[in-house]
């Protein structure tokens, strides 16, 4: 007899798209990884039980071998230190990092991601070439690397192929760490082409494009790979990093007479398929123009804090109804609890005021973060994921309601509770594309991918 691919999950609390609802019964296909339906008010039943389910969350923006650099750049190095001097530590790790250390990182980064609560990722991925800058035998080599790694963890995936080809504004020559980076349109649609070919068969799993910086990329090659990739798929999401830096600001006036954002939106049509990674250093008139052009902020306030960069204008872009996501970027952190607390407490800070983000006709502010976030990363990734509702992935988070956090609590109140007193981790299980893929807090692979990344950790350094 066949295999029976639809289950069942009970959940007496779930968060669905329009509310809070009780007694929910979430069907949905373990073969190709969809919600197939939704029951509410049901008295009882399911092939499992859960007190509190909420979905998901996507992250929009991970390099993911800097995650074994994680902590290793602390040390003050006797002058002003910046995001400058934090990328001479990362091109150290650059220099001497392999496919297969590439692999065992990317591995246990994306388990710790599902078991913290992020089930999509947007890997922004430039790490195309050997050390000494010459091409692999095959030129998807480490790009098939992270995709494999997300389909063993068993975490949805966007990989963003990114245009890199100088070293700064105006033409400069990649120095040779750098020449790692070095791409060019043709390039980049090869390496779609390959790991369309390589992945696994699911509806969630797909490329765009990402276009490093303008400091790191030509104006005729960045037309091209956004045509190209236009002309492929007129819905393909384009990430580039923008406005991170104060000095990235001034040189780039310095070559164009204009800001990144002005220079950005003076020469390409940006629309709702981009994102804007930090846009950490905008002016008012710039937060209105993304907010009305419908790109997604892409928001890694705990990168963003750790490098530096400065405080993104959340406020006055959410009160123009600009679309924003999370990411974790340099991946100091892997939770999206401490990115969401940040972006909040970050605000505060500045402002000097409580509860900053709120939606409309909603004051609770972690379930207006959450919610947000959701909505943003999906579009960033180019998925229908970030919902409990048919046609999504099954990408579920049961909360542990038996930790006293919880004791009580309902509706908006959990996601007040997750973001700001979750410390304490409160995601007991998870499933990942219709597959339970965290158990008691732990990746059901935990053992065989920690083995794998001690090893290349241990070898790198």
């Amino acid at each position: 007899m066949p295999v029976a691919t639809i289950k069942t999950l009970f959940a007496e609390q779930a968060l669905l798209p329009d509310r809070w609802a009780r007694d929910v019964l979430i069907h949905y296909d373990t073969a190709n990884g969809q919600i197939v339906k939704i029951e509410r008010d049901v008295k009882a039943g399911g092939d499992d039980r859960a007190g509190i389910v909420i979905p998901g969350m996507p992250n929009l923006h991970s390099h993911a071998f800097q995650r074994a650099m994680a902590g290793l750049a602390e040390r003050a190095s006797g002058k002003d230190d910046s995001f400058w001097t934090w990328r001479q530590t990362m091109y150290g790790l650059v220099s001497k990092i392999s496919p297969d250390d590439i692999e065992a990182i990317a591995s246990q980064l994306y388990a710790e991601m599902l078991c913290q609560g992020y089930t999509s990722v947007a890997e922004f991925h430039y790490l195309h070439n050997r050390p000494d800058g010459g091409r692999y035998a095959n030129p998807a080599e480490t790009a098939l690397r992270v995709v494999r790694a997300a389909e063993s963890a068993g975490i949805a995936f966007t990989l963003l192929p990114v245009l890199y080809n100088q070293g700064g504004f105006g033409g400069a020559a990649l120095n040779p760490v750098q020449e790692r980076f070095r791409s060019d349109p043709a390039f980049l649609e090869d390496i779609a082409n390959r790991v369309a070919q390589g992945f696994a068969e699911s509806a969630f799993n797909r490329t765009g494009l990402g276009i490093h910086s303008l400091r790191a990329v030509g104006e005729r090659e960045m037309r091209e790979a956004v045509e190209s990739r236009n002309a492929r798929d007129a819905r393909t999401p384009i990430h580039i990093h923008i406005a991170e830096q104060v000095r990235e600001v001034s040189e780039c006036y310095g070559w164009s007479g204009k800001t990144p954002v002005e220079w950005l939106y003076d020469n390409f049509t940006v629309g709702e398929d981009w994102c804007l990674v930090h846009a950490t250093n905008i002016t008012r008139g710039e937060i209105d123009q993304i907010a009305a052009s419908g790109a997604v902020a892409g928001l890694c306030p705990t990168t963003e804090a750790n490098l530096g960069d400065g405080l993104f204008p959340f406020r006055d872009f959410v009160d123009q109804g600009g679309s924003f996501g999370i990411g974790s970027d340099s991946h100091v952190s892997v939770s999206p609890v401490e990115e969401l607390r940040w972006l909040e407490y970050g605000q505060r800070l500045v402002l000097r005021r409580r509860n900053i983000a709120t939606a409309p006709n909603n004051p609770s502010i972690g379930g207006s973060l959450w919610r947000a976030a959701l909505a943003g990363g999906a579009k960033a990734l180019g998925m229908t994921v970030g919902a409990i509702a048919k046609d999504h992935r099954a990408d579920l988070l049961v909360l542990d309601h038996d930790n006293l956090l919880l004791e009580g609590r309902a509706g908006d109140d959990i996601l007040d509770c997750l973001v700001f007193a979750g410390n304490t981790p409160l995601i007991k299980r998870v499933l990942a594309g219709g597959q339970w893929v965290v158990e008691d807090g732990r990746h059901i692979h935990a053992e065989a991918i920690k083995e794998k990344y001690r090893k290349a950790v241990r070898e790198l350094f």
